[in-house]
């Protein structure tokens, strides 16, 4: 017996852990079912002011279980005391009009909108959207004479007060990312391959065998794979509105780049292990930027100096490697390269390339950990007003920037925000009008259920009906067995506290309404007879709420954001296929003799740039949205990442030929142009017709084969250029080669793509 009560009572702790991994829930539930009774009991039977009871209970309960701000201990607490403060604001507000039925539905209008809109602006204000919502939502369906406003703002100054210590005492939530260690595991891991096949090419007699080198690219490839496998099993994954939340999320798909990256350019079992040095070089300084990275990574409040150092060494020895390999070409090295090269000049070019490309991919790495880094740097003003690390503009400016630049037909933010806003305007003027008893409980179904589309909003009216129902019997039972020991409640209310705290993450979205249900029932009971009749009324009211979202969900934007997700993928490929284009254009412009302008090349990376902001803004409501999803979550990624990598391929021609100089006289190029622009238009085409087909049930076109054949003429138009008596090449020529090489590191993305973008499409 006592052994089956052991592995009884160490079953929970484990269970906890396989549904809510970083006991993110867990840390709020209990914290709420510590605070909340404690301050009901002060506030009623202490002080005895049922109304500060009441505020004291539900303020309490919205700024621990509703808000959970990261950064470090002192942003925290700011941001704390910033939302107190907006509480009292809305108190008073919604205490003022609440009388006036005509000016409570509008007030309710403007102030939802103002609330959900202002989410854009930052993180902070975005998960504080609900707690200010409930702030204005409980005096404003709650009249009462103005005299009581001094009680309401105590209630809710208490529980802000409470709510501080709690989240400063009460087991504090870890400042580092889970995601950090695996990610700095993979940084390190990568370093120890690159120095190990650097050491491989350069030889001699310390020199590691080709098989040592496969076991630390394949222990960069576990540590990758565990990288992915903590993201996508993590419930709370840093994919929020913040600089750094972005930043976390491109550093999984970048790491995860880098390692195929890697796995690609890893020595050949049964090839000749020779390299330049220059190629070395760049290994080696990629190598020891990447250890920069991991040790910022473990501690993001550190200097970044480092980083910044080994960021300029690397750049620096690339630089010194292009300069060289457009001067030298070591033909006798034939087949150092990757085997399929149809030419050993390539062959000797490619080890070069794909050092360039290690090198590209690293500085992005480098540059996205530093800016992670200086987001948690960030002062807590420009934290809530959203400004951007680095940015020239003020933090109020650039707030207003960004939200100006949403309020446009096409924007998601804009659209959930008037539906939310108008969802609730309508459940204020319902539940005034109909009269019923506890009438926030209206706008709390309201605001629980309605999502922004009307399948979710519907499926979750079916599940908040259901676990209001089941909650309801669930409390009457209880009731019933209690009976005139109305002191028993005292005593579950915590336990019900901590249940509705946990289930909507642990269990289900009915399970969170359900122990809702329970704990409002308890709440609304103690200190008083026992009433269950008080469940019918929650049935009641839940049910107006649902209908009203269900109604506000039909009719304005219906499909939500997966369609504006689809329509911002569709539109970010189409322009990053065009600014792909557009940069072989202007490189082989650059190829003749006369100067070329890099300003339509200039202009399309700037419309790529911007329409992959709008992905970004539409990805993330879409990430925001409960149910499920029609596309699964590693897919979409997968897809709003390929717009990164063509973005880097279209950069890294672009960034090759603007550092080129003026090409010397040479015979005629018109050959290796013509298979150059005949590549990119095979490349770019494909990627124009992926986003044809993204949000539509065609079939998605096959990838694009590797052309040997177009190898071999690129190789044949310019062989006079790629190798004179000496051994020599010309800087175009060797440019012309590796713009090639570009062309099919962006071919060589769509199997990924193509198969993430066929998924749940016929066949």
């Amino acid at each position: 017996m006592q052994t089956f009560s052991r592995l009884r009572l160490g079953s929970v702790p484990r269970w906890l852990r396989d549904h809510d991994p970083e006991l993110a829930a867990t840390r709020r539930a209990g914290r709420t079912a510590i605070v909340m009774p404690a301050l009901f009991a002060l506030c009623g039977q202490v002080i005895g002011s049922p109304t500060m009871a009441t505020f004291a209970a539900f303020g309490s309960f919205s700024m621990l279980l509703f808000v959970d701000f990261a950064g470090p201990m002192v942003q925290r607490l700011r941001a704390h005391l910033g939302l107190a403060v907006a509480w009292a604001a809305l108190i008073c507000l919604g205490t003022a009009v609440a009388d006036e039925t005509w000016l409570a539905v509008a007030l309710m209008v403007v102030v939802g909108f103002l609330v959900l809109f202002a989410g854009v602006v930052s993180s902070v204000l975005a998960g504080a959207s609900t707690a200010l919502l409930l702030a204005f939502i409980l005096p404003v369906t709650s009249p009462a004479p103005f005299s009581e406003l001094p009680d309401r703002l105590a209630g809710a100054g208490l529980a802000a007060v409470a709510s501080m210590l709690a989240i400063a005492l009460m087991w504090p939530r870890p400042a580092a990312d889970p995601l950090s260690a695996p990610a700095a595991q993979v940084c390190r891991a990568a370093a120890r391959q690159l120095r190990t096949d650097a050491s491989l090419l350069a030889g001699g007699p310390g020199a590691p065998s080709t098989g040592q080198c496969r076991a630390t690219a394949d222990e960069a490839c576990a540590a990758a794979a565990n990288l992915r496998t903590v993201f996508d099993a993590t419930p709370y994954r840093p994919t929020g509105l913040s600089t750094s939340s972005r930043a976390t999320v491109r550093l999984v798909d970048e790491l995860t780049w880098l390692s195929g990256i890697l796995a690609d350019s890893a020595p050949s079992p049964d090839g000749h292990p020779e390299c330049d040095a220059d190629a070395r070089f760049v290994r080696r300084a990629a190598a020891a930027l990447l250890d920069e990275v991991a040790a910022l990574l473990d501690a993001p409040d550190g200097s970044p100096d480092g980083l910044h150092s080994a960021s300029e060494k690397l750049r620096t020895v690339m630089a010194a490697m292009e300069r060289n390999a457009t001067a030298r070409l070591p033909v006798h090295r034939g087949g150092a390269g990757t085997p399929s090269r149809v030419h050993p000049v390539i062959g000797a070019l490619d080890l070069s390339f794909r050092a360039q490309e290690l090198g590209f991919a690293t500085l992005q790495i480098a540059d996205n950990v530093d800016l992670a880094a200086a987001a948690e740097r960030r002062s807590w003003l420009e934290r809530l007003l959203g400004g951007e690390p680095g940015a020239g503009a003020a933090p109020l400016a650039a707030a207003r920037e960004r939200a100006a630049a949403h309020l446009q037909p096409q924007s998601v933010w804009l659209h959930n925000s008037l539906r939310g806003a108008v969802g609730l305007g309508i459940a204020v003027a319902l539940a005034n009008v109909t009269g019923v008893q506890h009438s926030f409980w209206v706008l709390l179904g309201t605001l629980s259920v309605l999502r922004s589309n009307a399948l979710n909003t519907g499926q979750n009216a079916v599940r908040a009906l259901g676990g209001t129902v089941a909650g309801s019997i669930i409390g009457t039972v209880l009731l019933q067995l209690i009976g005139d020991h109305g002191t028993v409640l005292w005593f579950l209310l915590p336990l019900a506290v901590f249940l509705a705290g946990i289930a909507p993450a642990a269990v289900s979205f009915a399970a969170g309404q359900a122990s809702f249900t329970i704990t409002l029932v308890i709440l609304f009971n103690i200190g008083q007879d026992p009433d269950w009749h008080i469940v019918l009324l929650r049935i009641q009211d839940i049910a107006i709420g649902c209908a009203v979202s269900l109604l506000v969900g039909l009719f304005f934007w219906p499909r939500g954001a997966a369609a504006a997700v689809d329509r911002a993928l569709a539109e970010a490929y189409r322009e990053s296929a065009g600014y792909l284009a557009g940069a072989v254009e202007y490189a082989v412009g650059r190829c003749g003799a006369e100067p070329v302008s890099a300003d339509a090349a200039l202009r399309e990376r700037l419309e790529a740039a911007a329409a992959a902001r709008r992905l970004d803004d539409a990805f993330r409501s879409y990430l925001a949205e409960r149910g499920p999803k029609p596309v699964p979550l590693a897919e979409m990624t997968t897809l709003v990442t390929g717009i990164v990598g063509l973005r880097l391929a279209a950069d890294a021609v672009l960034g090759l030929w603007q550092r080129a100089g003026v090409p010397r006289p040479a015979p005629d190029r018109t050959g290796a142009r013509l298979v150059l622009l005949g590549a990119v238009g095979r490349v770019s085409g494909w990627y124009r017709d992926l986003a044809a087909v993204l949000g539509r049930d065609t079939p998605v076109r096959d990838p694009l084969p590797r052309n040997p054949v177009a190898e071999a003429e690129l190789v044949e138009s310019l062989r006079r250029e790629l190798s004179d008596e000496h051994g020599r090449a010309t800087d175009t020529a060797v440019r012309m080669i590796w713009t090639a090489d570009h062309l099919d590191a962006a071919r060589r993305l769509q199997p990924g793509l193509a198969a993430a973008a066929g998924t749940g499409k016929p066949s």
